[in-house]
């Protein structure tokens, strides 16, 4: 059928993070960081209704299309696909219930009902990614209640010592789901995955951190930015001048900056769904500028528009920039760049640095009555800050000289 079957496989395993890829018929590719997900939109009594096919690669560009024939057919016959969608959940939750499920059909059951804790409903497929590459493959089709401890020791086995951090999300998660399968009724004992733990044995694990740029680098790696006004050059430079995460500073929006405060939506914000707020960040005199170069070349509602799709620049383009520079620190080291310069400096008091860095501070009775962000005890910081990633006070100091 014409405008139908638009993309090709390799078209969808190798887009970018953040590209949205049309394959006709309502079928619409959403790439992530690990992969993507399939979404299906469609007319339901005039009005435009969008759901969530699954993710990629667990679904397929072929397995995504019968998804969409399946919903296209239910539409057109006048029944809403959300609606019929729901009812065809309910039943399997309920045959479910009765039989003895799979570890692949226990994690989806779960998953459904952990996923509005994750961000973006866990739509990337990070909370999924352990488990679907590293157990699924193994246990995925065994009975739940037939499962052993060394049927999780072997599907950890290989990656125990090479991809500690990896197989340790996948066992504690591989717990949670045997918890719920408890909890629902069945005879599994969670227990097995703490006996899989002591089997596979103790590793001493060495956290790597994140490379960061010596701040006293950080002035020379800003005047190299600043001789290109990429979006992605920009993003940087904006990253450096805020000591925000990456999250924050791509999805960055216009609309989110009123005179010199950025407003950063909980959602993009790090932490537990619902228990995190809006976040204020003062911009300082050289990060308005940045905005004000932003809107000189302004194509969508995105500070640092992606090309050819609607959506902010990919870490991978803002990885590749500071690869071009052969630059060794990462972008998110840079908000440890600014932690050490006022450590080493002793620009800012603890608490003002710690909450321009979007950390909690105390506990939770002491947050209950200490409600301010500090703004404008930040906003000196930032600019403190800002000047001297500039070197805006040397280049005062040279100019008097004159």
């Amino acid at each position: 059928m014409a405008g139908l079957n638009k993309l090709k496989t390799a078209e969808v395993k190798n887009a970018p993070a953040g590209t949205k890829l049309q394959d006709g018929g309502g079928l619409l590719f959403i790439a992530g960081a690990n992969g993507g997900r399939w979404k299906y939109r469609f007319q339901m009594n005039g009005r435009r209704r969008e759901m969530g096919l699954g993710s990629y690669p667990a679904l397929s560009l072929a397995d995504a299309r019968k998804e969409r024939a399946k919903w296209e057919a239910v539409a057109k016959a006048g029944r809403d696909p959300v609606v019929e969608r729901q009812r065809e959940r309910d039943e399997e939750a309920e045959a479910a219930n009765r039989a003895d499920p799979t570890f692949a059909d226990m994690l989806d059951l779960f998953f459904d009902s952990y996923k509005a804790r994750l961000r973006g409903d866990g739509g990337a497929g990070r909370w999924l990614s352990p488990l679907t590459h590293h157990v699924v493959p193994k246990i995925g089709k065994r009975r739940i209640t037939d499962l052993h401890q060394r049927d999780i020791h072997d599907a950890l086995k290989p990656i125990w010592h090479t991809k500690h951090e990896t197989a340790d999300k996948a066992l504690y998660r591989t717990r949670k789901v045997l918890h719920h399968a408890r909890l629902s009724g069945y005879e599994v004992d969670p227990f097995i995955c703490d006996a899989a733990r002591h089997m596979l044995g103790h590793v001493d694990a060495v956290e790597t951190p994140i490379p960061a740029t010596p701040w006293q680098e950080i002035p020379d790696l800003y005047a190299r930015l600043s001789e290109k006004p990429h979006p992605s050059y920009l993003a940087l430079r904006f990253t450096i001048l805020t000591a925000a995460r990456g999250t924050p500073v791509r999805g960055a929006r216009f609309d989110e900056i009123e005179g010199d405060v950025w407003t950063v939506p909980a959602d993009r914000m790090k932490g537990n769904k619902g228990k995190v707020t809006d976040f204020r960040i003062p911009l300082s005199m050289a990060a308005l500028a940045v905005v004000d170069e932003c809107r000189a070349q302004r194509r969508n509602d995105f500070l640092f528009p992606a090309p050819r799709v609607n959506a902010g620049v990919s870490d991978v383009a803002m990885k590749k920039v500071l690869d071009r520079l052969r630059e060794t620190g990462r972008t998110h080291g840079f908000r440890t760049s600014f932690r050490t310069w006022v450590q080493d400096t002793e620009a800012g008091s603890y608490e003002v640095t710690e909450t321009a860095l979007a950390h909690i501070i105390g506990s939770k009775v002491e947050r209950s009555y200490a409600r301010s962000d500090l703004l404008d005890r930040r906003r000196v910081l930032m600019q403190k800050w800002a000047d001297y990633v500039t070197q805006a006070e040397s280049k005062v100091v040279s100019l008097r000289g004159r």
